[in-house]
Protein backbone atom coordinates (compact mmCIF):
# COMPACT_ATOMS: atom_id res chain seq x y z
CA UNK A 1 0.00 0.00 0.00
CA UNK A 2 1.40 2.96 -1.01
CA UNK A 3 1.71 6.20 1.70
CA UNK A 4 -0.79 8.60 1.37
CA UNK A 5 0.94 12.60 1.48
CA UNK A 6 0.70 14.50 4.53
CA UNK A 7 -0.64 17.08 2.77
CA UNK A 8 -3.82 15.53 1.05
CA UNK A 9 -4.46 13.57 4.55
CA UNK A 10 -4.99 16.83 6.33
CA UNK A 11 -6.83 18.44 3.41
CA UNK A 12 -9.27 15.48 3.33
CA UNK A 13 -9.54 15.19 6.67
CA UNK A 14 -10.55 19.15 7.16
CA UNK A 15 -13.58 18.41 5.38
CA UNK A 16 -15.56 20.66 2.40
CA UNK A 17 -14.57 23.91 1.71
CA UNK A 18 -11.72 23.97 4.80
CA UNK A 19 -9.39 23.76 2.38
CA UNK A 20 -10.58 26.96 0.22
CA UNK A 21 -11.21 28.92 3.70
CA UNK A 22 -8.65 31.79 3.98
CA UNK A 23 -6.94 32.91 6.88
CA UNK A 24 -3.85 34.94 7.64
CA UNK A 25 -0.81 33.23 7.06
CA UNK A 26 0.38 35.29 9.85
CA UNK A 27 -0.87 37.69 12.51
CA UNK A 28 -1.00 41.31 11.33
CA UNK A 29 1.90 43.32 13.18
CA UNK A 30 -0.38 45.29 14.90
CA UNK A 31 -0.80 45.87 18.95
CA UNK A 32 -1.61 42.86 21.13
CA UNK A 33 -2.53 40.74 18.08
CA UNK A 34 -3.46 37.35 19.39
CA UNK A 35 -5.10 34.19 17.66
CA UNK A 36 -7.88 32.67 19.88
CA UNK A 37 -9.23 30.66 17.25
CA UNK A 38 -8.63 29.88 13.36
CA UNK A 39 -9.86 32.82 11.61
CA UNK A 40 -10.13 35.55 14.03
CA UNK A 41 -7.62 37.88 15.81
CA UNK A 42 -7.98 39.51 18.51
CA UNK A 43 -6.04 43.21 18.92
CA UNK A 44 -5.61 46.08 20.85
CA UNK A 45 -5.27 49.84 19.29
CA UNK A 46 -5.34 50.40 15.46
CA UNK A 47 -3.94 53.88 13.83
CA UNK A 48 -3.66 55.07 10.16
CA UNK A 49 -0.56 53.30 9.66
CA UNK A 50 -1.74 49.36 10.97
CA UNK A 51 -4.72 49.15 8.19
CA UNK A 52 -2.37 48.32 4.99
CA UNK A 53 -0.80 45.48 7.39
CA UNK A 54 -4.12 44.41 8.79
CA UNK A 55 -5.05 43.98 5.17
CA UNK A 56 -1.87 42.81 4.23
CA UNK A 57 -2.33 39.76 6.39
CA UNK A 58 -5.57 38.75 5.10
CA UNK A 59 -8.03 40.16 7.29
CA UNK A 60 -11.30 40.93 5.38
CA UNK A 61 -13.34 42.12 8.34
CA UNK A 62 -12.38 44.85 11.71
CA UNK A 63 -14.89 44.67 14.67
CA UNK A 64 -14.05 47.94 16.72
CA UNK A 65 -15.27 48.07 20.37
CA UNK A 66 -13.80 51.35 21.12
CA UNK A 67 -15.85 54.92 21.41
CA UNK A 68 -14.68 57.40 18.45
CA UNK A 69 -13.45 59.72 21.49
CA UNK A 70 -10.85 56.99 21.80
CA UNK A 71 -8.77 58.16 18.58
CA UNK A 72 -10.21 62.14 18.17
CA UNK A 73 -7.44 62.34 15.11
CA UNK A 74 -8.13 58.71 13.49
CA UNK A 75 -11.14 57.82 11.55
CA UNK A 76 -10.81 53.92 11.89
CA UNK A 77 -14.18 53.16 9.97
CA UNK A 78 -13.08 55.77 6.96
CA UNK A 79 -9.93 54.16 6.52
CA UNK A 80 -11.17 50.31 6.54
CA UNK A 81 -13.39 50.94 4.33
CA UNK A 82 -11.07 52.81 1.83
CA UNK A 83 -8.50 49.54 2.66
CA UNK A 84 -11.87 47.45 0.72
CA UNK A 85 -12.22 45.93 4.33
CA UNK A 86 -15.71 45.32 6.07
CA UNK A 87 -16.23 47.14 9.14
CA UNK A 88 -18.43 47.18 12.41
CA UNK A 89 -19.02 49.34 15.08
CA UNK A 90 -19.66 48.20 19.09
CA UNK A 91 -18.75 51.01 20.96
CA UNK A 92 -17.69 49.71 24.55
CA UNK A 93 -17.07 52.16 27.51
CA UNK A 94 -15.89 49.42 29.75
CA UNK A 95 -17.09 47.26 32.28
CA UNK A 96 -20.37 49.48 32.40
CA UNK A 97 -21.11 48.08 28.89
CA UNK A 98 -20.45 44.32 29.67
CA UNK A 99 -24.65 44.02 29.38
CA UNK A 100 -26.40 40.98 27.55
CA UNK A 101 -27.71 43.25 24.88
CA UNK A 102 -23.71 44.12 23.87
CA UNK A 103 -23.12 40.45 24.10
CA UNK A 104 -25.54 39.30 22.31
CA UNK A 105 -24.91 42.07 19.87
CA UNK A 106 -21.13 41.31 19.64
CA UNK A 107 -21.87 37.68 19.00
CA UNK A 108 -24.06 38.19 15.66
CA UNK A 109 -21.06 40.50 14.81
CA UNK A 110 -18.55 38.08 15.08
CA UNK A 111 -20.99 35.04 13.78
CA UNK A 112 -21.89 36.86 10.72
CA UNK A 113 -18.13 38.62 9.54
CA UNK A 114 -16.46 37.59 7.04
CA UNK A 115 -13.51 35.54 7.81
CA UNK A 116 -10.90 36.20 8.65
CA UNK A 117 -12.02 38.87 11.00
CA UNK A 118 -10.23 41.17 13.66
CA UNK A 119 -11.90 42.63 16.50
CA UNK A 120 -10.14 45.07 18.54
CA UNK A 121 -9.78 47.50 21.80
CA UNK A 122 -7.35 49.93 22.82
CA UNK A 123 -5.59 46.80 24.56
CA UNK A 124 -7.41 43.61 23.52
CA UNK A 125 -9.63 43.70 27.49
CA UNK A 126 -12.88 44.43 26.25
CA UNK A 127 -13.04 42.25 23.18
CA UNK A 128 -11.59 39.60 26.27
CA UNK A 129 -14.27 40.55 28.16
CA UNK A 130 -17.15 40.04 25.25
CA UNK A 131 -15.65 36.69 24.27
CA UNK A 132 -15.56 35.46 27.96
CA UNK A 133 -18.99 36.75 28.58
CA UNK A 134 -20.34 35.54 24.90
CA UNK A 135 -18.66 31.80 25.92
CA UNK A 136 -20.50 31.86 28.75
CA UNK A 137 -24.32 33.69 28.29
CA UNK A 138 -24.43 32.15 24.56
CA UNK A 139 -22.23 28.82 24.33
CA UNK A 140 -23.59 28.11 28.24
CA UNK A 141 -19.71 27.55 29.43
CA UNK A 142 -19.00 27.23 33.13
CA UNK A 143 -16.95 30.93 34.73
CA UNK A 144 -13.82 29.16 34.76
CA UNK A 145 -14.12 27.81 31.21
CA UNK A 146 -15.24 31.36 29.84
CA UNK A 147 -12.52 33.26 31.43
CA UNK A 148 -10.01 31.17 29.53
CA UNK A 149 -11.25 31.78 26.64
CA UNK A 150 -12.17 35.16 27.22
CA UNK A 151 -8.03 35.41 28.05
CA UNK A 152 -7.21 33.95 25.03
CA UNK A 153 -8.48 36.81 23.48
CA UNK A 154 -7.00 39.59 25.40
CA UNK A 155 -9.07 39.79 29.04
CA UNK A 156 -6.95 41.46 31.58
CA UNK A 157 -8.23 44.01 33.99
CA UNK A 158 -11.94 43.29 33.45
CA UNK A 159 -11.41 39.83 34.18
CA UNK A 160 -13.05 40.13 38.20
CA UNK A 161 -16.02 42.12 36.65
CA UNK A 162 -16.40 39.36 33.77
CA UNK A 163 -16.53 36.27 36.62
CA UNK A 164 -19.02 38.53 38.86
CA UNK A 165 -21.54 39.13 36.16
CA UNK A 166 -20.69 35.30 34.81
CA UNK A 167 -21.50 34.22 38.38
CA UNK A 168 -24.38 36.35 38.74
CA UNK A 169 -25.97 35.32 36.27
CA UNK A 170 -25.29 31.97 37.20
CA UNK A 171 -26.84 32.00 40.38
CA UNK A 172 -30.16 33.61 39.43
CA UNK A 173 -30.47 31.11 37.06
CA UNK A 174 -30.46 28.58 39.74
CA UNK A 175 -32.77 30.48 42.06
CA UNK A 176 -35.64 30.33 38.82
CA UNK A 177 -35.21 26.36 38.71
CA UNK A 178 -38.22 25.19 40.82
CA UNK A 179 -36.72 23.30 44.22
Amino acid sequence: MKPIPLLFLVVALAGPGCASATYPTALPTVADAVSPAPGIVSAGRLDADDISRVRDAGIRHVIDLTLDAETPDFDEAAAVRAAGLLYSNLPLRGAVDLTRENVMAFDAIVRDAKRPVLAHCASGNRVGAMAALRAAWVDGKEADEAIAIGRTWGLKGLEEEVRRRIEADASQARSKVPG
